[in-house]
């Protein structure tokens, strides 16, 4: 089971992630959500369109655009339409 991780607490946890450039994509119904919120940062990705971004927060802590994911991903990256990503420190252990 891959899980992601940040400051000793799961985040996300699931049998299954989408390898998309080095980056394990879960699939949001495994995300712990009581440790996320919306951001209003958004990135573009030349094939894999605009994402957007959720803030981690375990204990009172913040890590700001710690995960992403695409909304409305490209056609390429249809594989990764309701999947999140993470970054900053979230560490992805398979």
């Amino acid at each position: 089971m891959a899980r992601a991780v940040w400051k000793g607490t799961v985040i996300a946890e699931s049998d299954h992630v989408e390898t998309v450039e080095g980056n394990a994509y879960f699939p949001a119904a495994a995300l712990h959500r009581e440790y996320v919120r919306p951001s209003a940062t958004h990135t573009t990705c030349p094939w894999k369109g605009v994402a957007s971004y959720y803030d981690v927060i375990v204990n009172g802590e913040t890590n700001r655009d710690a995960a992403w994911y695409y909304p409305t991903p490209s056609a390429a990256a249809a594989n990764i339409k309701d999947h999140v990503a993470f970054w900053r420190g979230v560490a992805v252990e398979k």
